[in-house]
């Protein structure tokens, strides 16, 4: 499943300093062994980069885009724009309910899951600053929502963990208690095969241009849009 999802990765942008992809769902950024990730692939698109840095990661089942530093000097000014909070990351994630107001700041805190080490939570011993900006864009079958996310703080599973805190779990997200399916008001049923979130728009420092910054958008994939489509048909 993973080499079919790494022939799937793109070139969105490249020049001398940054190269963005679009990792598909189904592909990790990473792996312990540097195999069979988004950053296996992208070392074989991008040979001649004098290194490749990811500057932020997406969950396997996560698909969008991703940032990788090709120079020293784009990972400091990537590094400079998280800490200046200009590095803007947008996502769009399918939610199984309207959360509660329906736009606003989630700022719960996440640490490590004491019932499940390989899972997150709000709140605990070691759980750290989070902060999470939603706002629903539209509302469909089944108390479903459509929630444009944009994280400001880079916590492990940080959105999926706030939408399930905040009553609104992603649609396939199973390990944080949101549903695979939903049963439509005419008896249809729509399947979500995987997460249902996708990094949607990235603006960060032109490091080439050396001013102004690099805007780059990447439409929602078809099996988000098919999903979509279905629950906002009935």
């Amino acid at each position: 499943m993973r080499e079919a999802a790494a022939a799937l990765v793109r070139v969105v942008h490249r020049d001398d300093h940054l190269l963005v992809l679009y990792k598909p769902p189904g592909l990790p950024t990473t792996s312990p062994d540097g195999r069979n990730c988004l950053v296996e692939r992208a070392a074989d698109l991008d040979p001649s980069a004098p290194r490749l840095h990811p500057s932020s990661r997406l969950d396997a089942d996560v698909s969008g885009l991703v940032t990788f530093a090709r120079t020293r000097r784009a990972t400091r000014a990537l590094l400079d724009a998280r800490r200046g909070g200009v590095y803007v990351r947008v996502y769009t994630g399918i939610a199984a309910a309207v959360p509660s107001p329906d736009e606003g700041v989630w700022d719960g805190p996440i640490g490590i899951d004491a019932r499940d080490k390989r899972k997150r939570a709000v709140a605990g011993a070691t759980a750290k600053p989070a902060r999470t900006l939603h706002r629903v864009i539209d509302r469909a079958a089944g108390g479903t929502c459509l929630l444009e996310l944009r994280p400001h703080t880079g916590r492990t599973h940080q959105l999926r963990v706030h939408a399930a805190h905040a009553g609104a779990p992603l649609l396939g997200d199973t390990v944080y208690g949101g549903p695979k399916r939903v049963t439509l008001p005419d008896g249809r049923v729509v399947t979500a095969r995987r997460v249902m979130l996708h990094c949607t728009a990235l603006s960060i420092p032109d490091v080439a241009a050396g001013t102004g910054t690099l805007d780059l958008r990447e439409e929602l994939q078809e099996d988000m849009r098919r999903v979509w489509d279905a629950l906002r048909s009935a």
